[in-house]
């Protein structure tokens, strides 16, 4: 690599805009450092909560919570912070090819969108209907073999074929690469305000796209109905019935995140990244001179506590195959983060162990009817509660903000 800085980055979108920037030298004017995740995050839009469900032919139901805004937040931050973008984007992958190699030979660290299935240091199975086209960061390259950060603090090397064959799987994205410029101070300001009030917006309002009973508190709302009642067709009883079905929307599998993934492994952080909210408030608190903003801060610190309870409740030590899969999860999530690469052969055998276990659970399902509607109400106390702890903190975030 052309420098020892650490690379930090944990999601997607945020991650790989810290690391160019970390890269780059590029410090935020209120810290002298690095622009922290938790500030990309908290300008991003910040935190909310989505629910849904899809079940498509030949695949297993799933269960979709989001945690953070997915409205764009790459692009958000960029307009929010004034980043101006070199983007390069051609049909051609002989060009594709030479137009990184000349980034990379300019000192630049291009950021490059790329299939998540078809990279080989994720060891996903190939899947012609699965596809997920993320962004991340390149480092260097020889012109045979590339080096990318990629949510895990150690670099993957992968064959310049293998990632142009990534970067072609999907039109709109395909062959794109874009560097960035530092972002404007004198945006910084009006960017964290912005991103607050989105944040606001995406619990209290209707959503840009979608049922307003999908996102924020409605949708909190939605799912502790659903995890309880037995007559409409989607609740869990039904929809995620104990068995396979139940399993799935628990621990998810190899290529489709469950509920706990959703909650520990698949953002910047864990507990719905409900701490690391709190960290950019922190900062917005002496950004914007709003000290009001500390309360807010402490309330999200809670709520991170109660997520934390509600992933440990999805997956309980109690029940055997339950507890197995979580530690797994838990596992493979840090074995991808401290080890990269190295750890793939690892990973591999943690994926065979959770198929196992998620074809056991077809016919031999740990919990009865009787637990699995205890064990689901279980998890309905604990929604309500996080959700009336967030109530409180997105009312301390708008009085905060209004002054």
């Amino acid at each position: 690599m052309k420098t020892k800085t650490q690379l930090n980055g944990r999601h997607w979108e945020t991650g790989s805009i810290h690391n160019a920037f970390a890269l780059q030298d590029i410090k935020a004017p209120h810290t002298g450092k690095p622009y922290s995740e938790a500030l990309l995050l908290g300008v991003s839009g910040g935190i909310a909560f989505g629910y849904f469900t899809f079940e498509y032919k030949g695949y297993l139901p799933h269960v979709a919570l989001l945690t953070r805004n997915t409205f764009n937040p790459f692009s958000t931050i960029l307009e929010r912070l004034g980043i101006a973008q070199d983007v390069q984007q051609t049909n051609k992958a002989e060009i594709a090819e030479k137009n990184l190699q000349h980034a990379l030979e300019s000192g630049l660290y291009p950021i490059l969108w790329a299939d998540q299935f078809s990279l080989p240091y994720n060891g996903l199975p190939a899947d012609e209907p699965m596809w997920g086209m993320m962004p991340l960061l390149t480092l260097e390259t020889d012109g045979e073999s590339v080096t990318v950060a990629d949510r895990s603090s150690q670099p993957f090397h992968l064959s310049m074929a293998d990632l142009t064959k990534a970067r072609g799987r999907v039109k709109d994205d395909k062959y794109r690469l874009m560097t960035l410029d530092a972002p404007q101070p004198t945006k910084l300001a009006s960017a964290v305000h912005k991103g607050i009030c989105q944040a606001i917006s995406l619990f209290t309002e209707e959503p840009p796209r979608g049922g307003r009973d999908n996102f924020g508190f409605a949708a909190y709302e939605k799912l502790a109905g659903l995890l309880v009642n037995t007559r409409n067709k989607q609740s869990w009883e039904r929809f995620f019935a104990p068995g396979i079905r139940m399993y799935h929307a628990l621990a998810g599998s190899s290529v489709q995140p469950g509920a706990y993934h959703w909650i520990n492994t698949w953002g910047s952080s864990d507990g719905a990244d409900r701490g690391l909210y709190a960290d950019f408030l922190l900062e917005a608190a002496a950004l914007l001179k709003k000290p009001s903003l500390k309360e807010s801060s402490e309330k999200f610190r809670e709520s991170h506590k109660l997520w934390l309870a509600f992933a440990e409740a999805l997956l309980p030590d109690g029940v055997p195959l339950l507890g197995e899969s979580k530690k797994l999860i838990q596992k493979k999530h840090r074995l991808f983060i401290e080890k990269g690469e190295t750890a793939l052969p690892e990973i591999q055998q943690i994926n065979s162990r959770l198929n196992e276990i998620l074809s056991k659970s077809e016919n031999d399902f740990p919990l009865s009817n009787a637990q699995s509607a205890d064990l689901r109400a279980y998890l309905r106390d604990i929604l309500l509660k996080i959700s009336a702890v967030e109530r409180q903190a997105v009312e301390l975030l708008q009085n905060a903000i209004l002054q």
